[in-house]
């Protein structure tokens, strides 16, 4: 008789490595009666009032659903300390898309962090389009990510929101960042 596999727990990666991660994932605003760093979902980030926005903006992120608007939080973004793009599956880019508009068009300066269905050979296209921190759960990810192996490759064709090196020969073949 087998074990059943349990989910290994969630691990925040940057390009610097593993690091603590000091935000939470509420579904409400209660949670902010702590002093905790408090990750909302849209419906209820836009819920808060101005005041308690304003008051806790440093302790205050927000995470998008893939069909939800990156409109509706525009008008927020220089008091948001976080915006966290949901993957709920490996084969759903829409985040992919909200990332580039956050920093190309938005300008964008915060952290921009991916959660979900975060595979290990989505990360390298993550970083081109915007993102810096990972809410990593997949086992091999995680084994990736723990021996320095984010994996890529190593030219690029398409431009980003984080620019590569010029490519030699062609002007449209980009080098890695």
């Amino acid at each position: 008789m087998s074990e059943a596999l349990t989910p290994p727990e969630t691990q925040l990666w940057t390009e610097a490595g593993f690091r603590a991660d000091d935000w939470v994932h509420a579904e409400s605003a209660e949670a902010l009666a702590g002093n905790h760093r408090v990750i909302l979902p849209l419906a209820a980030y836009l819920e808060l009032d101005a005041e308690t926005r304003d008051g806790a903006a440093d302790r205050i992120g927000v995470i998008l659903a893939p069909a939800e608007p990156v409109e509706s939080i525009v008008p927020h973004l220089p008091k948001l300390a976080l915006v966290a793009l949901a993957f709920p599956a490996f084969n759903d880019g829409r985040s992919y898309s909200k990332a580039e508009l956050l920093r190309r068009r938005h300008d964008y300066k915060g952290p921009l962090r991916a959660t979900g269905d975060v595979l290990i050979d989505q990360i390298p296209h993550m970083l081109r389009t915007g993102f810096d921190e990972f809410e990593v759960t997949n086992p091999t990810a995680l084994k990736r990510l723990q021996e320095n192996h984010p994996g890529g490759l190593g030219l690029h064709y398409q431009p980003a929101a984080r620019p590569a090196a010029p490519g030699g020969g062609y002007s449209w073949r980009r080098l890695p960042s």
